[in-house]
């Protein structure tokens, strides 16, 4: 299986690409889209970028799911509202190749990297960087989306088997167990 994972940001949006088979994890790509050569004030032309590089990423590297963080509330509101499309436009990126996505929480991906959720980038980065075994530190960005990448293969292998033994438990906005679509 081919996880992509997705770190949304209006400014910078982390991707990062892992193979899976059982419990072993193999690094494909990681990378950054950004939007700083535009002007800040275009949100329509750097959500466009976003759009565009997500699904210049998907078709480059064909994954077959997708794990996107879930953006929480946070001082301000204007922010939260511009992450909150900026992320939209990721996951409309994905949905629009027909690709799969789960969502999980920084707290989730912390906790399936570095073993506790109050980890700092540069932990999660170290802990990326052995889990995958690089040469060297990805981005911070990168390394969230790598993180999630991780998260989802950890994860979504038991979410699958509970779907697949008919489980009826809906996973939708859940805390624990992530969203999946």
């Amino acid at each position: 299986m081919r996880v992509l994972g997705i770190d949304p940001g209006l400014q910078t949006t982390g991707f990062g690409v892992v193979d899976v088979d059982g419990h072993a994890l193999t690094y494909v790509s990681s990378g950054t889209i950004t939007t700083h050569h535009l002007d800040r004030g275009n949100l329509p032309a750097r959500l466009k970028v976003l759009f565009d590089g997500i699904a210049e990423v998907r078709q480059r590297y064909q994954p077959d799911v997708a794990a996107v963080e879930i953006v929480f509330v946070n001082v301000n509101p204007q922010a939260t509202l511009l992450l909150g499309q900026a992320r939209g436009a990721c996951v409309t990126a994905l949905v629009a190749c027909d690709l799969q996505v789960a969502e999980y929480t920084a707290l989730q991906m912390k906790r399936a990297v570095a073993g506790h959720g109050q980890a700092g980038k540069a932990q999660v980065q170290e802990m990326v960087k052995r889990l995958l075994r690089l040469p060297g530190l990805p981005g911070k960005d990168a390394a969230d989306a790598l993180g999630l990448a991780i998260t989802h293969a950890h994860a979504g292998l038991t979410m699958q088997k509970i779907a697949d033994a008919g489980g009826t438990r809906r996973t939708s906005a859940m805390y624990k167990g992530g969203r999946s679509y």
